[in-house]
């Protein structure tokens, strides 16, 4: 028998210094996310800043098929709830545009100036206010912590309206952090500020899943283990608990390119989001 213990808690949840190149990352995206923006707007199909809040941050941007949509994506970026914003991922939404949808990211105020429960509020609102723009089915995506505040939206605790809930048929988290609980234990708990407290009502790997709940947990089989292990946790659980899920671990993919399937309309990682 092995027995299994973390030994390094910063180092189980530290991506780049883990990832061969890994110092490319954010740049990465910056061109690839502006080059779409600027591409989507030439064509009158990017409508950028829109407003869901007082705040300079409370902003998504909405990039349009051709055509009538046939559902709205919502795209919710990562970062520990530490950093970046919505212009980062743009290129992202290229997959689900031309497979006919329409694509909301948005940004949303970071900590240390909320908490992880107001973020969720803020997320519910951007949701609210991109869905009341585009008719049919409801699509959420997350990276990261991004996955932790996309399936937040599908708990029985969820800020979104009754109504919008109805709309949703998929959630797609990818590398989600779906129990705040062993960060509690990391040198970023100090930035980040959880408590027992917000541990147990933001982690969805503790929330019970809201009825008729279709989730797809994805995550870069090349990733730390302790996401590899997130990622399995909550589409465990929540199968307990009468929701409809699925795991995947994409081969040769880490943290910071298992989000590039998004871009491509004919990648697994599309078609699964948007089925």
């Amino acid at each position: 028998m092995v027995f299994y213990k973390v030994g390094d808690w910063d180092d189980a949840y530290t991506n780049g210094a883990n990832i061969a190149g890994g110092d490319r990352w954010p740049a990465a995206w910056v061109g690839p996310a502006r080059a779409f923006r600027d591409r989507l707007a030439a064509a009158g199909r990017a409508r950028l800043d829109l407003d869901y809040g007082p705040s300079p941050r409370h902003r998504f941007d909405l990039f349009l098929p051709e055509g009538e949509p046939k559902g709205l994506v919502v795209f919710v970026h990562g970062g520990f709830w530490l950093n970046f914003d919505k212009s980062f991922w743009s290129h992202l939404a290229a997959g689900s545009v031309d497979s006919g949808y329409a694509v909301a990211m948005p940004s949303y105020t970071l900590v240390p100036d909320i908490r992880i429960a107001g973020i969720t509020a803020e997320i519910g609102k951007a949701v609210e206010a991109a869905a009341a723009l585009v008719d049919g089915p409801l699509v959420l995506a997350g990276h990261s912590a991004g996955g932790q505040l996309a399936t937040r939206m599908i708990c029985t605790t969820s800020p979104l309206s009754a109504r919008t809930r109805a709309r949703i048929r998929h959630v797609l988290s990818l590398s989600g952090l779906h129990d705040l609980r062993p960060l509690m234990r990391t040198t970023i708990y100090a930035r980040l500020g959880i408590d027992d407290r917000e541990a147990a009502t933001e982690s969805p790997a503790l929330l019970r899943p809201m009825d008729g709940a279709r989730l797809t947990c994805w995550v870069g089989a090349a990733e730390r283990s302790e996401f590899v292990r997130q990622n399995a946790l909550l589409a465990n659980i929540w199968t307990g608990l009468g929701a409809e899920t699925a795991v995947y671990a994409e081969p040769d993919r880490h943290h910071f390119n298992v989000v590039d399937g998004l871009a491509d309309a004919a990648h697994p990682l599309t078609r699964t989001l948007l089925s």
